[in-house]
């Protein structure tokens, strides 16, 4: 599952320059106010692997991530995906860069149905032009095509006897498969995800965390912010920590968990808990 070639000879310390990255940012600095929320001196995301982003509470991952997703933007710094600038690039033309995340709180379209906020994800549909619109010639076979891979996936996410269903009525965890699924019709390259298991049963975390681990058997770049320790030992290549707004560490899950910087960020300065797995 998890690739022991990717980071051969990458130093285990933060903000460390990878093989061939695909997202990197530098110099990020977010401010609210008179309270500095991230300041990242340099991050780099390996291409083909899974990366999780961890930290305590108030860490300043949410932010970041937004920042990196370009949802929010940085009073400072800069980023690129695939050697392109992402800085003052709208979330929408982000996304067509090959780019797509999903949210902690998930955005399905509770008024439309599985099969309708799946349509949505799709690229480069004709059929919304007002020019095109009214010539189905020309968009037809392109819906025929957005909805054969609709299908597939729903297939896949074990969501396709609830393609006609209100996205209202699905249980969170199936809100969660969802919006995973949706980011997938625009055939990404690189998929993030806010906190993928927050709030999903038990059954449901499993099925996310093989399809997380499909993602990056199919070709895909992940990086995920979640707080299970248990999950970030078991999916990621890579784990970079981060506290008080700042990249704190970075290496192999069982390198990072016995960091005392970590640590510490974790349990204040005067502890005598071991994060590791044994543990």
């Amino acid at each position: 599952m998890l690739d022991p070639t990717a980071f051969v000879d990458v130093a285990h310390e933060s903000g460390v320059a990878k093989r061939d990255p695909i997202l990197v940012a530098n110099g990020v600095v977010r401010r609210f106010g008179g309270l500095t929320a991230v300041d990242v001196n340099h991050f780099e995301v390996q291409r083909h692997t899974i990366t999780a982003l961890i930290g305590p509470n108030g860490a300043g991952k949410s932010t970041f991530f937004n920042l990196l997703t370009s949802f929010d933007q940085a009073q400072e710094g800069s980023g690129t995906f695939n050697g392109k600038p992402l800085r003052k690039v709208q979330p929408h033309k982000v996304a067509r860069m090959g780019m797509v995340r999903t949210f902690q709180l998930t955005k399905a379209l509770q008024g439309m149905t599985v099969m309708e906020n799946m349509r949505l994800g799709a690229q480069q549909q004709p059929g919304e032009s007002l020019l095109t619109a009214f010539v189905p010639p020309l968009w037809t076979k392109r819906e025929k095509e957005i909805t054969e891979q609709a299908h597939e996936l729903l297939d896949r996410f074990k969501l396709y006897d609830k393609r006609d269903e209100s996205a209202g009525v699905l249980s969170g965890g199936q809100r969660k498969l969802l919006e995973m699924a949706r980011a997938l019709m625009s055939k990404p390259e690189m998929v993030m995800l806010d906190e993928p298991m927050a709030g999903v049963n038990p059954a449901l975390t499993e099925s996310l965390l093989d399809h997380i681990i499909e993602l990056k058997n199919e070709g895909m770049t992940v990086l995920f912010v979640e707080h299970d320790m248990h999950m970030v030992r078991r999916i990621s290549d890579w784990v970079a920590v981060m506290a008080q707004g700042k990249l704190i560490a970075e290496g192999p899950s069982d390198v990072v968990m016995q960091n005392p910087a970590v640590q510490d960020a974790y349990l204040g300065e005067h502890h005598d808990t071991d994060l590791s797995e044994e543990r």
